[in-house]
């Protein structure tokens, strides 16, 4: 998974490995005045340090706060009118050439790792859905067939179909750098560092970016029903397309799209520096306290039941009997993040399912059949 200049505001967004992560991006709006604190007519709070220097312990996301439940305008409206996502409209070998807009570092510093929230401008060149992927390709050339550019690394978009300034022309992703520690000496060796991430992590505004896709179909968000129930699960960066989905159904006014649902997200990370744009969806607990819920799981700071540390699928048990009958009630249910987080989520759900005298894989064959069951990981 995956995540940019003096007059842009720096995003929050998730980022992943270079094995095949998910991403967001930014980009600056003339239109927005930091002395007035007024954009496109919504009163704005941003965060104060929401202009912190690029190496700062921890930038806050670029939230809107206002005191009323008035949402952001958005444009152009036109991204509204297509009945199918764009697909692959930049393939591999004619990438698109995007712009870094800002590179800010989300985590506080007793995080482990580090993670950023990139913006990219595309110039409204390169449009999306919430929930596809774009590919990356970083400089250089393939180590395993010289003379042909790196493969493509895949991230997620960690920001609607507007972008983080809600003019259509930018992507966040959430990229954490992927580092390699000799496990002999506990010395960090550059040489086998992802190459993806640590080129995200390490741009500067107005760098130069090869962009392919946007690519994937399995984690749109299904706006059939505008009061449908949404059970999103996270770990760490994996929180991207839900940080897309969240602006959408709280903080952009989409002229046709009004929710009225449940969102409800459950975000696993190792601790509170770890945490991902915390600020924007403690906001929409505020705002909406009727229709989101938000819960984390943070494995060095909380116990689960058994006295353990507190990962995702514990905080999934602690609220089983609910999320099954949400489930059974047509609840969509999404995962996205590090591929080992399934087997314990599966474990779990398998327990429960039991504990209930039902079959799991009668009950997860039903909900792929009701195209309720969305899995992205990597």
């Amino acid at each position: 998974m995956a995540t940019a200049a003096a007059s842009q505001v720096p995003l929050s967004t998730p980022v992943g490995s270079d094995r095949g992560v998910r991403s967001s991006g930014i980009k600056g709006n003339n239109n927005l005045s930091f002395s007035n604190k007024q954009w496109m007519g919504a009163t704005l709070a941003w965060e104060s340090k929401a202009m912190w220097p690029r190496h700062a312990n921890k930038v806050l996301c670029m939230s809107v706060q206002q005191a009323s439940k008035t949402k952001v305008a958005v444009v152009p409206h036109h991204l509204e009118n297509a009945k199918e996502p764009p697909l692959n409209t930049y393939k591999p070998k004619e990438p698109y050439t995007a712009t870094i807009v800002s590179v800010e570092r989300l985590v506080g510093p007793k995080a482990p790792g580090e993670t950023c929230h990139v913006v990219i401008d595309h110039g409204g060149n390169v449009p999306y859905w919430e929930g596809q992927s774009y590919g990356v390709i970083p400089p250089g050339e393939n180590p395993k067939k010289p003379g042909a550019p790196q493969n493509v690394r895949l991230y997620s978009i960690a920001s609607t179909r507007y972008g983080d300034n809600f003019d259509g022309k930018t992507a966040s992703l959430c990229v954490r750098r992927a580092v390699y520690y000799d496990p002999e000496t506990g010395k960090e060796d550059p040489s086998k560092n992802g190459v993806c991430s640590n080129f995200l992590c390490n741009s500067k505004p107005g760098d130069k970016i090869q962009l392919t896709g946007p690519s994937g179909k399995i984690m749109l968000l299904p706006e059939d029903n505008p009061n449908a129930t949404h059970i999103m699960i996270a770990t760490g960066t994996g929180v991207a397309p839900f940080r897309g989905y969240l602006r959408r159904l709280f903080m952009e006014d989409v002229p046709n799209y009004k929710f009225g649902g449940l969102a409800w997200l459950f975000l696993g990370v190792a601790n509170s520096d770890s945490l991902l744009y915390d600020e924007e969806f403690t906001n929409y607990l505020k705002q909406y306290p009727d229709n989101f819920r938000y819960d984390k799981a943070l494995s060095r700071e909380q116990k689960n039941r058994s006295g353990g540390k507190m990962y995702v699928q514990d905080k999934i048990e602690e609220y089983s009997d609910e999320i099954f009958k949400l489930l059974d009630g047509g609840a969509h249910i999404y995962f996205c993040g590090l591929k080992g987080m399934m087997p314990g989520i599966q474990d779990t759900l398998k327990k429960v399912a039991e504990q209930r005298g039902e079959s799991w894989d009668q009950k997860l064959s039903q909900l792929k059949k009701n195209k309720q069951w969305h899995v992205e990981v990597y």
